[in-house]
């Protein structure tokens, strides 16, 4: 049997600051889930003292160039267009990550210009459209169409580049001057 767990004392001013800085240390973050972070250890261990404020700390982190939401967003946003994930897809990660709405506007005109090269990417890992076993038909065999016009849609790309990728035969070298 185990020995109990003891029980870590609470947080104050200075153990929070090395929580921090420990966490931006390890991992890209942006303010926002920083400032999650902050907050969960403060909910799990207590505080003692004047009282805390996460957000400060993170706004802190940012001015001391520890923490930058722009450069997170740049490299998620590209990240996830590689998955082959959509505009709209990379626009909803960003937002969960609380990455504000001028940032997110900043890295939209490099989503898009990757939109193509992102839905031939989900294509390919999915094996639709050229990289399909056989060619589907939209007339011909509905279901299995609007189940792969219904993976492109969900995985955020739009419906018309979608249905452009879907239509090109198998086997043939997607262009992607074509799907522009």
């Amino acid at each position: 049997m185990k020995p109990p767990r003891s029980q870590l004392p609470p947080l104050d001013t200075v153990a929070l600051e090395r929580l921090a800085l420990r966490y931006v240390e390890r991992f890209a973050t942006t303010r926002g889930k920083l400032s999650d972070y902050l907050r969960r250890k403060i909910r799990e261990r207590g505080w003692e003292g004047t009282p805390a404020d996460p957000t400060a700390l993170a706004e802190r982190m940012a001015a001391l160039g520890y923490v930058d939401d722009l450069a997170w967003a740049q490299g998620k946003a590209a990240a996830l267009n590689r998955r082959g994930l959509g505009a709209r897809r990379v626009s909803g990660a960003l937002m969960q990550a609380r990455v504000e709405e001028a940032d997110r506007e900043a890295v939209a005109p490099d989503v898009a210009a990757r939109a193509v090269e992102a839905a031939l990417a989900f294509a390919r890992r999915k094996r639709l459209g050229p990289w399909a076993r056989e060619t589907l038909d939209r007339s011909s065999d509905r279901v299995a169409y609007d189940k792969q016009l219904g993976a492109m849609l969900r995985a955020g790309h739009p419906l018309d580049l979608s249905r452009r990728v879907l239509a090109l035969p198998p086997g043939v070298d997607p262009s992607l001057d074509d799907l522009r």
